[in-house]
Order: structure tokens, then C-alpha cells, then sequence
């Protein structure tokens, strides 16, 4: 018999979400918080500058060589995704997440492991916030072809591996 793939299964509660942010370092903090409010992944979040960003209307842009999909993606911004951009201006140039005045590059670090002991969540990956992002819309009533524009999907069928009721 052919192996089933194990398809993975891992998202957190909005409690354990908050948890995991009090316990971040504050500009770690930023970046989960950002992901969480827009579901972009790691590269897109810390790869995010400036230019990407259209404010007046809540806005943040993927272009087609940044997306996994290789095609545009307009990124809708909650409150939560303002005020973390709110509270990064002024901070770099060019990019909008920043760590002692350069880029951030790297987000699986120490203190992310750290921040997960701490705050008692096992087998997270940076990854799996993308997965608890789609899970909260799809638990909310997001209907899955929206939420798949909105993640940037080509099919429903990765709409239903990343959301989890």
C-alpha cells in the first residue's frame, strides 16, 4: 500500500496568539502580528517595503516575482496591519520591518523558540501563522473563494490545506 501524506495540521488560538506576542522581542513581535493580521508569508513580510504600501487605501502589495503563484496580490489591511505600519514609520527607507535599523531577514531565531516555550506552544513553525490566519477567517465565516483571493491561492484545494476548522 502507498503512504497517505501527512498533511499538517497547526494553528493557535487567538489566546495563544497573544501569549506568543507578549513574548516575542518587540520588533519580532511586529512581524507576527503583521503576519497574523494579513496572512503574508515570512519572505513577503520581511521583505516588505515602503513602495508596497498604499495607506490612503489600506493596501500592501505583492508584486508577481515576490508570490509564490508568480501573480499580484493586493493585500487588504486591517487595523491591526495599520497600526503596525503606523508604528514603523520613520524607522527604514526602504523597508517597513527593521531590527536595529537594517532589514530583517531572519524571523526562526532564539528568541522565537524562546517565545514559544514561554508562552507553552509546541510544534509551531513561523509558516504556521499563514495557517492560523486562514484558520480564524474560515472559523469566522470567511467564504473560501474569498479567502482564497485573499491568500493568494490557485486552487480551493490549498484554501482547504491552510484553513482548519
Amino acid at each position: 500500500m502507498l503512504h497517505e501524506p501527512r498533511r499538517r495540521i497547526r494553528w493557535i488560538t487567538r489566546e495563544d496568539a497573544a501569549s506568543l506576542l507578549s513574548f516575542l522581542p518587540k520588533h519580532q513581535a511586529e512581524l507576527a502580528r503583521f503576519a497574523l493580521a494579513t496572512g503574508l508569508r515570512q519572505a513577503n513580510v520581511t521583505g516588505l517595503q515602503w513602495s508596497q504600501i498604499d495607506m490612503p487605501r489600506h493596501v500592501a502589495w505583492v508584486h508577481p516575482d515576490q508570490a509564490k503563484a508568480r501573480k499580484a496580490i493586493a493585500v487588504p489591511l486591517n487595523d491591526d496591519a495599520v497600526a503596525v505600519v503606523l508604528r514603523q514609520i520613520g524607522k527604514h527607507d526602504t523597508h517597513v520591518f527593521t531590527f536595529r535599523s537594517k532589514p530583517v531577514r531572519q524571523v526562526n531565531t532564539k528568541a522565537w523558540h524562546k517565545a514559544l516555550r514561554h508562552a507553552g506552544i509546541e510544534d509551531f513553525r513561523w509558516h504556521d501563522l499563514r495557517h492560523t490566519w486562514a484558520s480564524w477567517h474560515v472559523q469566522a465565516g470567511t467564504p473560501i473563494y474569498e479567502l482564497q483571493e485573499l491568500g493568494g491561492w490557485e486552487s480551493a484545494d490549498m484554501v482547504r490545506r491552510y484553513a482548519h476548522l
